[in-house]
């Protein structure tokens, strides 16, 4: 993820924290096609395509300058909010088309080597935000690394970054959260 200029987003952003609305809108053109990966991965697997990476792309960016306090560091901290509002976003589009009933118009993500299940399945994106917001309870770093990675498509250097842990945390935490969320999906699937 570092087809974008770093320094120029950092700065854009740094701009845009102290109040410079000029550097907001400048910030879109010079991020839009990495963010549209970033949707891209979000919506890979998904089985019914209601929802566009163009559309969901739009709506991140809007949630994100709609947010009354935004504080983005740098260029792979922004990547990793636009893959969380990403995720928000997907999940409220999944509840409103009736995911609550099970297997009702469910929207899925394929869950590939990226968090290392053991083959290739899809998985409702409903009981993956509830294994992520249960996660989130009892380590909120490892949900943010799996929105970073997964989501977001952050390297773990990237990620490392953004949370201030060392590369290796990373993935010793990346790991363990892989594995506790395989088996809550399982859990959630069998019951």
């Amino acid at each position: 993820m570092r087809s974008t200029s770093s320094g120029q987003v950092t700065e854009l952003l740094a701009r845009w924290r102290g109040g410079d609305a000029a550097a907001r809108e400048a910030l879109v053109p010079v991020v839009y096609n990495e963010l549209r990966r970033v949707a891209g991965r979000c919506l890979a697997g998904q089985q019914r395509q209601t929802l566009q990476s163009t559309a969901l792309v739009h709506e991140a960016y809007l949630r994100l300058v709609g947010q009354a306090s935004v504080r983005v560091e740098n260029r792979a901290h922004f990547f990793g909010i636009a893959a969380r509002l990403m995720r928000e976003i997907l999940v409220d589009h999944a509840r409103m088309r009736g995911a609550a009933k099970r297997g009702a118009n469910c929207l899925t993500l394929a869950l590939d080597e990226a968090v290392a299940l053991p083959q290739k399945r899809e998985v409702d994106l409903v009981a993956l935000d509830d294994a992520l917001n249960g996660l989130a309870a009892l380590d909120s770093r490892q949900s943010q690394i799996i929105d970073l990675r997964f989501f977001g498509g952050l390297s773990i250097e990237d990620t490392s970054h953004v949370l201030g842990i060392s590369p290796a945390t990373v993935k010793r935490e990346w790991a363990t959260a892989r594995l506790w969320l395989q088996r809550e999906i399982s859990r959630s699937e069998s019951a």
